[in-house]
């Protein structure tokens, strides 16, 4: 939370507004002055107990109630969509609200002396990934279990290990990262006898990872995120590949970019594995044009691309050099659902030098959202409408999706 004193910022972990609390110096900078909450001395009434280590990973707002956290993040968005992006006349963004605990279906554990789990904020210290309540009970005993084996062998090869599960959670797949080359026997006896669909392991240089047990991959059909149209096609993934986290508002985002787009072309930029695309055609969306870049999401992309009724054309390119290299005009719908640096001043010129006429733009990064929406505005692009969705209760994250559109007449390219 943000606070103030004799003129510079303070950023104050573990606090409500409107609070008066006492804190500890962190650290300091010239402007802005990092502190944590050691005694509340005036509560606020949203203030809730907090057990275990609230400063294990993902639980920034834990000690906030929920539905102060979403009043919270509206005002966040709003704050940044008036003072960055300029926009003086859009209403209050309500966000959608998730499900607390066991909603995440992606998740990075590190690996240590102490075990296997999330990190400390601001450290690399190992904490108990279970008593977040993030993870799925089941999924949290695996977790703890590899991770007692793993110290209990003195394995230190495993750097940190990628964790993926589909919608339902009776998928369960893990990657390890590796740090060195390491016999196979050592981590299919680590990994034997875990409740998982499938374990894989590779270094970070290596272009094919290591099947240790089951299958690689973890998969839902469409029609689980799509509840209208035909249903087919599925969206299939590696532990590896970027996917969203949360599985209870992931149909409900999904559904959000598809009632924005009625027909095609569409071009599906930082495409991913194919989540927007695929059911984008499940509810008959043709001329679908998937753009990625990484090679392990690409791979997925091409195999969930295939399974549809109408085929995706995918393009494995980065966004800045697949829009460098077109000279033809861009028809119909662009979707960009960019890294949480958000979109490169390049894409944005190229999108308006292109003449896209309406973007769809997915985001996790309220200040790298407004930023972009300040910039698209600036070349004649209007903003329609904007939505939130809480997919990491308990952080000061959230996802927002926001429809631009720019007319005919400022379609000219934007000064070089």
């Amino acid at each position: 939370m943000l606070a103030r004193h004799e003129g510079r910022v303070v950023l104050v972990d573990g606090a409500i507004p409107g609070e008066q609390v006492r804190v500890r110096v962190d650290r300091e900078r010239r402007d802005v002055i990092h502190a944590t909450v050691i005694d509340v001395i005036t509560p606020d009434a949203d203030r809730r107990i907090v057990s275990g280590d609230p400063a294990c990973g993902g639980q920034a707002y834990r000690h906030i109630a929920y539905p102060r956290q979403l009043a919270l993040k509206s005002q966040l968005i709003g704050d940044a969509l008036t003072r960055i992006a300029k926009l003086y006349d859009v209403d209050p963004v309500p966000v959608a609200a998730s499900t607390e605990q066991g909603y995440r279906m992606r998740a990075r554990l590190h690996c240590g002396r102490s075990g296997l789990g999330f990190l400390r904020e601001g450290t690399h210290t190992i904490c108990d990934a279970a008593s977040t309540g993030q993870l799925l009970d089941g999924t949290a005993d695996v977790v703890a279990t590899l991770g007692d084996r793993l110290r209990d062998a003195r394995i230190d090869v495993v750097e940190r290990v990628e964790l993926s599960e589909n919608l339902a959670g009776d998928q369960r797949v893990l990657h390890l990262r590796l740090r060195r080359r390491v016999p196979g026997g050592t981590l299919s006896s680590c990994t034997a006898g875990l409740s998982c669909t499938g374990v894989t392991a590779a270094r970070a240089t290596d272009r094919v990872a290591t099947l240790l047990h089951g299958v690689p991959t973890v998969s839902d059909p469409v029609s689980s995120l799509v509840h209208q149209g035909t249903g087919t096609g599925h969206v299939t993934r590696h532990a590896s590949s970027f996917f969203q986290a949360n599985r209870y508002l992931l149909p409900r985002l999904v559904a959000a970019v598809c009632q924005r787009v009625s027909a095609g072309p569409v071009l599906d930029l930082y495409a991913g594995v194919g989540l927007f695309g695929t059911a984008l055609s499940s509810v008959g969306v043709e001329e679908i044009t998937a753009v990625e870049r990484d090679r392990g999401s690409f791979a997925d992309l091409r195999l969930n691309g295939a399974s549809c009724r109408r085929p995706i054309e995918v393009v494995r390119a980065s966004t800045e050099a697949y829009l460098k290299g077109r000279s033809a005009p861009i028809h119909g719908t662009v979707i960009a659902d960019p890294p949480r640096t958000g979109l490169a001043r390049s894409v944005v010129e190229h999108l308006a030098r292109l003449g896209a006429p309406r973007l769809v733009y997915v985001s996790c990064d309220v200040a790298t959202f407004a930023r972009d929406l300040r910039r698209l505005t600036d070349l004649g692009y209007t903003v329609a409408e904007v939505e939130a969705f809480d997919m990491f209760p308990n952080t000061a994250h959230v996802e927002l999706v926001a429809t631009l559109s720019r007319a005919a007449s400022s379609l000219a390219s934007p000064p070089s």
